[in-house]
C-alpha cells in the first residue's frame, strides 16, 4: 500500500485554498508616494504641485479664489458703482473766487440739522455722490465751497424745511421766546422781525404755553449760534 500523498511545503500562517495550496503572490510594489499624500482607492498617488500664490499685497480682501481685489480706496476717493466718490474731510475749500470762473456750479442742499453730518453719503443736485468723513462739530456754511472738481465745484445751500414762525409783539416777548427755546437747547433763526424755530412737539407746546402767536411755514432755516439739541 502506498503512502499518502504529501502536500507541497507552504510557509506557516500562509493562506490556503479549499485544497491547500498555497494562494500568496508578491503584492504589487508600493509606488513612491510623499507621507501624508491623498490616495485613491486602488492606493495611487493624487497628489499635484499645488498652484503659486499670487503676489497680493499683506492684508488685501480676496475673492473665493484668492485674487486680489484692492481698489483706490485710501487714497482720497470711494468706490462707487466703479466711479471715484471725493472723500470730503474739511468743511469748506479756501478758493479765490476768481478760481472758480467758468467752472460749472453744483449744489449741496441741506437743512439745519443736516449741516452738522459729520459722516454721511450725500447727493449734490446734479446727481454727483459726496462722501462727508469731517471732523466732529464741523456745521456746513450756506454759500461755502464744499468741493471743487474738474471742470465743477460744490456750494453748500440752505434747504427750505419745516419751521414755527413767531412775529413777536413786543421786545420782551421776543426776549422770552428766545431764552426759553435756548433753555431748551433748540436752534433759533432770526428772519427781520421774526424768530423762527423748528417744527417740532416740543416748540408747538411751549409757544402755545407762552401765548404766542405762530404759524407753520417752510423756510430756509439758518440758527444764529451752535445750538443743539440733548433727546
Amino acid at each position: 500500500m502506498g503512502g499518502p500523498e504529501m502536500a507541497p511545503h507552504t510557509p506557516p500562517s500562509a493562506p490556503r485554498s479549499s485544497r491547500g495550496l498555497d494562494r500568496t503572490r508578491d503584492p504589487e510594489p508600493a509606488r513612491d508616494t510623499a507621507p501624508g499624500a491623498p490616495r485613491s482607492s486602488p492606493g495611487l498617488d493624487r497628489t499635484r504641485d499645488p498652484e503659486p500664490a499670487r503676489d497680493t499685497a499683506p492684508g488685501a480682501p480676496r475673492s473665493s479664489r484668492g485674487l486680489d481685489r484692492t481698489s483706490d480706496a485710501g487714497r482720497g476717493h470711494d468706490r462707487d458703482g466703479g466711479s471715484a466718490v471725493p472723500i470730503i474731510t474739511e468743511p469748506h475749500v479756501h478758493v479765490d473766487d476768481t478760481e472758480l470762473v467758468g467752472l460749472e456750479r453744483d449744489v449741496l442742499a441741506l437743512t439745519a440739522e443736516e449741516r452738522r453730518w459729520g459722516r454721511r453719503r450725500v447727493t449734490t443736485r446734479a446727481g454727483r455722490t459726496l462722501a462727508l468723513a469731517l471732523p466732529t462739530g464741523s456745521v456746513l456754511i450756506p454759500g461755502d465751497v464744499l468741493h471743487v472738481g474738474p471742470g465743477w465745484y460744490v456750494a453748500v445751500e440752505a434747504a427750505p424745511e419745516p419751521v414755527l414762525v413767531v412775529t413777536p409783539r413786543s421786545r420782551e416777548e421776543a426776549i422770552r421766546v428766545a431764552f426759553e427755546v435756548g433753555n431748551r437747547h433748540f436752534m433759533l433763526a432770526l428772519d427781520g422781525e421774526r424768530l423762527l424755530v423748528p417744527d417740532d412737539p416740543a416748540m408747538d407746546q411751549l409757544l402755545a404755553r407762552l401765548g404766542v402767536v405762530f404759524e407753520r411755514r417752510a423756510a430756509v432755516f439758518v440758527p444764529v449760534g451752535p445750538g443743539h439739541r440733548h433727546d
